[in-house]
């Protein structure tokens, strides 16, 4: 099993290398590109026979406590075989 976390600034927090990465589209001619946010993917890899239920509760635990800053971003969490 693998667990994947996204980790994206919250909406109402500045994202200079969002910005930055919006603006070079624009000037490249990708006019439709409104906002950008750039963010972290991890991949956790889970010993094989992990309770799913536990691993997740864990994880939310650690993606919370330290593989993420709650007050100015948000994460995703998704457990996969």
């Amino acid at each position: 099993m693998k667990a994947k976390l996204i980790v994206t600034p919250k909406k109402a927090v500045l994202d200079p290398q969002g910005k930055t990465v919006q603006n070079a589209l624009e000037h490249m001619g990708y006019a439709a590109v409104t906002g950008v946010h750039v963010g972290k993917y991890i991949e956790i890899d889970l010993a094989a026979g992990t309770d799913r239920v536990a691993a997740r509760k864990a994880l939310d635990e650690a993606a919370h406590k330290f593989l993420s800053n709650p007050v100015i971003e948000d994460y995703q969490l998704e457990i996969v075989d």
